[in-house]
């Protein structure tokens, strides 16, 4: 699934070992004791990636705000914004499976493998699906506060396809995407945010998979 991540891509999916062992253009990778320390040139990339621990090592994505940002002025908002629609986004989603005894007994889905998803902000349609979605969900920024999430699952599953499988214990197994999205919080200091209050300002919206 891996590949070179150029101006006309439009998104990739790296296995996080792989991605740690083999950082990809713009990524650098130091170890300092038992944790792995992953750099970038941030003027072309956005991460939204919080410390994890791997199978082998803790992981810290150097500067990342993790998977929920915040921003407190229009400004900052704006800022956001314009990142998300013109550099390369990174998050990490968990693929997992579940079992009928699972289901049955409300468990936490086991994690199968870790995922770094890569998605090019700056790609005309994923470009214009992000202003749209923001638009929808955030229509007016000053004096209210808003919690968006953007979910790129839709776009994540058309990109591996029905045919993408984990192996665990000697079977192949369809994995359930989680983790899939990052949130955009914008807490406003208004005195009367009363949307927010009744919990009224929660919004998604998705990014879709448009083929190769």
């Amino acid at each position: 699934m891996r590949q070179n991540l150029n101006s006309g891509f439009f998104m990739d999916v790296i296995e996080l070992e792989s991605f740690v062992n083999s950082p990809p253009d713009g990524f650098t990778v130091e170890s300092r004791g038992d944790s792995r320390v992953v750099k970038w040139v941030q003027e072309n990339i956005c991460v939204f990636i919080d410390e994890m621990q791997s199978s082998e090592e803790k992981v810290i994505f150097c500067n990342s705000p993790g998977r929920k940002v915040i921003v407190r002025t229009l400004r900052e908002y704006t800022d956001l914004r314009r990142q998300l629609t013109s550099k390369t986004i990174y998050i990490l989603v968990s693929a997992c499976t579940k079992t009928k005894v699972e289901e049955k007994r409300k468990r936490d889905v086991p994690v199968l493998g870790y995922y770094v998803v890569a998605i090019n902000g700056s790609h005309p349609m994923i470009r214009w699906e992000m202003e749209r979605g923001l638009d929808m969900t955030i229509s007016s920024v000053a004096g209210e506060s808003y919690t968006v999430d953007v979910d790129v699952s839709a776009a994540l599953q058309g990109w591996v396809g029905e045919s993408f499988q984990n192996l665990v214990d000697v079977e192949k197994v369809k994995p359930i995407w989680k983790d899939t999205h990052f949130t955009i919080k914008y807490r406003s200091d208004a005195l009367f945010d009363f949307p927010y209050w009744f919990g009224c300002s929660k919004r998604q919206f998705k990014v879709s998979y448009h083929g190769r």
